[in-house]
């Protein structure tokens, strides 16, 4: 299960950036693509099995936002979302290797207690 070693790197991540400050974090929101292949309910569930395993503060919300597979097509210079691992332009037919969004795993937001 590759959602503990993520949540476990996430905790890594806001302890180096904030410190001490980072037992007043109130809720982490993480952004993954659909290539990455998070799962919301398994990384939640990880999530909060690391807070009770590990003691830390058990009021942190964790939202998870998954974006869609999108692609560039290099001959008619569109962008296009995959659907069902297609990566063919619909406007002009052509194949596709450039991810434009879909493979990112990050933090993008955290709130502290004011």
């Amino acid at each position: 299960m590759h959602e503990l070693t993520i949540v476990k790197d996430i905790f890594d991540t806001l302890d180096a950036h904030y410190g001490a400050r980072a037992r007043d974090i109130q809720k982490v929101q993480i952004t993954t693509g659909l290539l990455c292949n998070v799962q919301p309910v398994l990384i939640q569930n990880a999530f909060d099995a690391f807070i009770a395993e590990n003691k830390t503060n058990k009021e942190i919300d964790l939202e998870v936002i998954v974006n869609d597979i999108v692609a560039h097509c290099e001959n008619c210079h569109r962008d296009f979302e995959v659907k069902y691992h297609r990566f063919i332009c619909p406007y002009c037919g052509s194949p596709s290797h450039k991810i434009v969004q879909g493979d990112e795993l990050y933090i993008s937001e955290v709130v502290l207690i004011k």
